[in-house]
Formats: structure tokens, sequence, C-alpha cells
């Protein structure tokens, strides 16, 4: 097998690699900037120098050489390499920074050519924290500047569209937002314009970089030159938790991370996983931070808006059920994780109904063929898995009126009380809800579901594979081990009520639907023995094969901040 040495340390290797990204993916450290594994390799900005080398190879036997003491004999190259573009060969040798002194000094003199005229404004920079040009000048740059004539400057804080803002004082020209544009969203709405010092990306003279995937640039900009235009200043990164989530606003399951800061969310950016999403997401959806924090439905309430007790609310439910005899329509959700479609299912057969319909919305014409899709709910294939009837609006009502004074029991589904005409008002209706709707006025009982991002759950996405949501925000009846598991950032880990800054209206009261279900079930005296997110989940792997592979971890995460750009080494350290 081919063998590659780097810094003394033999490695096996198959295949056909890159030298940056094979010591990438062995834990390897070689600072870069301009590199990004999805996109082509311009070696612009020179800073992953390594000085390569190969075993010499007698011409007349073929042989491989070695010296007296039997060690290869090394024929070095004249001048470092870009490991970016240097492929990998049998019995190569390659010193990084740890090792050689000159690679060490020309990544200095890189840094410093790169800082002459880039503003030292890290303070008040929306990137420091998590900036690449700042971790690596920390770890491998000069320890002062040897610049003493004045900066160049160029324009700031530019709108080059509706999302990005642009500091062209800040840019390195690495060109990663450029080939974005070409190579990946294929608008081609980017170039470099100037020459020189004065060169900074830009749009076509008049046009707004409205490209439906823009703010993957601000992701990918090694500095702080590329910006959001709506979290510009609203929290610094150690001030923010984050964690791996998953989108819910349509089927595509794009894989994310949530920061969180006071229980609020702030921003969401996109998580690697080429299986889904590579490194990407739409626009639209890391916009739609609302979901996560505005109009929550919180605690239990009656018909007319009327707050009552979590456990009084879940009992009188119960004993609606109980005192029902003219039959049951259960309708699950698209929207809400497996487990609490699986609840209901039980639910439902407890209750002798066999038959669980489901509201799927589609709107056709809506996706663009990538990460965006015509349906628009995250869980639709779950309803399928569980073998729930798909109806249309106007079917359920038909089912509605032929059963005409059943009890209806409803998963939370946005779309069929806040989009539809459906009319319910004949019926007694207990609904679960993660977010307030006119309709809900009308409704019975209106119990609150948690998010995705407020319990763990099973998501299922348009092709076919399921992934587990993560514990992300605190909600009001936290167990001790779910207050251990959630994430806090520095600012979190130290509050109190009391404190001025904190919100405590950002507290919800709501659970999982199907502890909610289970609570319900518990009243009634039927045995549905779901405490725990484990306990329901490994009921699920027992059932369905789709989900024998899948893991959930239960222990308390690290507590860490890491880049957004995603394949950059995390910033200055864990915590």
């Amino acid at each position: 097998m081919p063998i590659v040495n780097i810094d003394g340390n033999a490695i096996e290797f198959e295949g056909k690699h890159m030298l940056l990204q094979f010591a990438i993916d062995k834990g390897i450290e070689i600072p870069y900037f301009c590199y990004h594994p999805a996109m082509s390799i311009p070696t612009n900005c020179r800073m992953c120098l390594v000085d390569v080398g190969t075993q010499a190879r007698d011409r007349a036997s073929g042989e491989w050489q070695v010296d007296e003491e039997g060690n290869p004999v090394i024929m070095w190259g004249r001048k470092p390499n870009t490991a970016c573009n240097t492929p990998l060969s049998d019995r190569m040798f390659v010193k990084t920074h740890k090792t050689s002194e000159p690679i060490r000094e020309a990544q200095k003199g890189v840094l410093e050519f790169m800082l002459i005229n880039h503003p030292l404004d890290c303070p008040i920079c929306d990137q420091a924290g998590e900036c690449p040009l700042q971790i690596w000048t920390y770890k491998y740059g000069p320890e002062g500047s040897r610049f003493e004539a004045t900066k160049g400057h160029k324009d700031k804080h530019l709108e080059l569209g509706p999302n990005v803002v642009l500091d062209q004082e800040r840019c390195i020209n690495c060109t990663r937002c450029v080939r974005f544009t070409e190579e990946i969203s294929k608008t081609d709405q980017l170039s470099i314009v100037g020459r020189g010092e004065k060169n900074y990306p830009s749009t076509a003279p008049g046009q707004s970089f409205d490209d439906p995937y823009s703010m993957n640039t601000i992701d990918i900009c090694p500095v702080g030159a590329l910006t959001s235009k709506q979290t510009r200043f609203k929290a610094r990164v150690w001030e923010m938790a984050n964690a791996p989530a998953i989108d819910m606003n349509d089927s595509t399951g794009t894989n994310t991370f949530v920061w969180v800061r006071d229980n609020e969310v702030i921003r969401v950016t996109p998580r690697a996983n080429k299986a889904i999403n590579d490194y990407w997401m739409p626009d639209a959806h890391r916009l739609n931070v609302a979901y996560y924090n505005e109009n929550r439905a919180s605690g239990v309430k009656l018909k007319g808006d009327i707050p009552v007790d979590l456990e009084d609310g879940l009992r009188q439910a119960a004993d609606r059920i109980r005192m029902n005899q003219d039959g049951f329509v259960f309708i699950g959700s698209p929207y809400e994780s497996l487990e609490s479609n699986f609840a209901l299912k039980q639910l439902a057969a407890n209750l002798g109904e066999s038959t669980v319909y489901y509201l799927p919305h589609i709107i056709k014409g809506y996706g663009d063929n990538w990460l965006i899709q015509d349906d628009r709910t995250p869980n639709a294939a779950a309803c399928e898995l569980l073998g729930f009837t798909a109806v249309s609006p106007e079917e359920m009502q038909a089912i509605l009126k032929k059963a005409s004074d059943a009890l209806v029991y409803s998963l939370e589904n946005r779309y069929l009380f806040g989009q539809t005409s459906i009319d319910l008002s004949q019926h007694t209706v207990i609904t679960h809800a993660t977010h307030v709707l006119e309709a809900h006025h009308g409704f019975d009982f209106v119990l609150p579901s948690a998010l995705d991002i407020e319990g763990e759950g099973t998501y299922i996405n348009n092709k076919g594979i399921p992934q587990v949501s993560t514990l992300a925000k605190q909600i009001k009846r936290m167990s001790p081990e779910q207050w251990m598991q959630l994430p806090k950032s520095r600012l979190d880990k130290g509050a109190v009520a009391v404190d001025r800054w904190r919100n405590l209206d950002n507290i919800f009261d709501v659970l999982p639907g199907w502890q909610l279900i289970a609570m319900v079930a518990s009243h009634l005296g039927q045995d549905m023995p779901f405490e725990h997110h484990k306990d329901i989940f490994a009921r699920l792997q027992e059932e369905f094969e789709i989900l024998k592979d899948l893991k959930v971890s239960y222990k308390p995460p690290k507590s860490s901040f890491k880049s957004t750009q995603l394949d950059f080494a995390p910033a200055w350290g864990s915590r």
C-alpha cells in the first residue's frame, strides 16, 4: 500500500488525494484560507505551504535509495509547495510548519502581507472569535507589525444585496465567494474587480447580490469581509451556545447549527452533511429564526384562550376523551416527530381507531431541485412509515362532515388550521400546537408542543434518511438530565433568573408531543410507559428497520463553540 510521510509519521493511503485534504481528514493541522473541499483549488492565499520531497531511486536498478544507516535518501523540492493542490504519491515526504523552520517563516510572511492593509478591528468585527485569519495569526503569525505607513482604505459596510454586507478593507481575495456563485449556486453574481491592493468582490454595476443562497458566502468567508445584514452586531460568538439541529422548513432535512443566547435563537448556519445538504442551506430557511422565538404556544389553553395549569389541562382533556361517545378522528402531523406520531397512533389504537389521517403540504413548482423542496413539511415520510392515510383539506372536511359529532385529536397542523378553511365548529377539538393560530381560540384544548430543538425527535427527509434532533433550548419542565445535556454559552452558564439581561419569557411551557400524549394516556389509565425519549426511541428501533443503525447520544455534550467555517479548525480552543 502507498505510504506518505508527514512530519516523520508514515501514513498509508489508497486512491487519489490532495495533500491538504488528506491532512485535514487525518487531523493534521495545516493552515489555509482559499481552499474549500466543495470547490475548485485556486492556490490564492499561499498559506498552506509545505516542503515536499520524494525518496530517491537508482536510475539503473530502479531500487529505492537509502543512506548508510538505512534511512531513505530524500530529494527535496527547491521551493515550498502549496498543500491544497499537491497530489499524494507513494514515498512522498512532507514537512509542515511543525518540523520546518523555513515553512514557519514563510507562513509568517504570508500573514504579514495579508495584514498590511487589513484593518485591525477585531473588537468590533462580527467574525471575531470564529475568524480563521484571527486564529492563524494568533498561532502562526509574526509577533508584531513592521508596517509603519498608512493603511490603504476602501469602502465599508456596502450592501451587496438584501442579506449580505461587504467590508472591502477586510477582504483577502481568497475568491471563495466568487467561486461559490460560479460553481455551486451557478448564478455568477460575484466577481473580483480592480487590481492589486485595490481589488475586492463585487456584483456587476447596478446589480444586487440576490442569489437565494447568497448567505453561504458569509459562512465560507475566512475573514469578516462578508457579514449578515440581519445579525450584524447582535451577539458575539462566545455569547452564544451552538447545537446541531435539523432544518424544519421543508423535507430536505438540511443539517444546521442553531446559535442560542438567553434561550433565544439568534442565527442559524449550515452544518456539513454530504449525503443531504453538503455545506449549504437556502437564505430563506436560515432567516426564519422567528419560527423558534415568536408567537409560540406556551401552556395549555382552553376554548376562548383561557390558560390552565398543564397537568390540570391534560387531565381535563383526558376526561373529555373518556366521556366521548361519538367516535374519534385522529390527525397526525408531517411537522412533528416520528415519536409523536407513533404515540398518537398508539393512543388511537387504544381507543379503537385504526385509521390516522395526515395532510401533506406540497406546493408544486416551489422547489428548486436542490435544497428547497415542493414538500413544505419536514416529516411526511414518518407519517407514511406509520401507515397514516394522506388526505387533502377537502377530503378532510368530508371525513369530518361524515363523523359530525366525533372528537378530533390532532397533532401540530399549521397548514390545516392556518392556511385552509376547514370547519371544526361542530366538533370537540384537542390539538397540539407549537405556535398560536387564530383558529386555536375556538378549539376546546390547545396543548403546547415543543419544537424539534426543545426535545429529541426523529425526522425522515425526502431521501428517506432518518435523523434525530438535538436538545438546544430550555423549556420550563426540563428534567435535571435534560438541563445537563443542554448546551450553554458562557453567559447562560453563569446566568440567574434575576439578571437584568435575561428574558424569562423566552422559556416556554411546552413538552414534546409524544410526552403530552403519554401523560393524557396515563390519565386515561392506558399503558404508555414513555417517560424519556430513549424509551420511545428504543420501541421505534425495534419496530422499524430504517432506524436500527440510528444512534442517539444521551451524554451531555462537551461545551464548545465551533467556527461556522465548517472546514476550518475550531476557534481558539474548546471550553
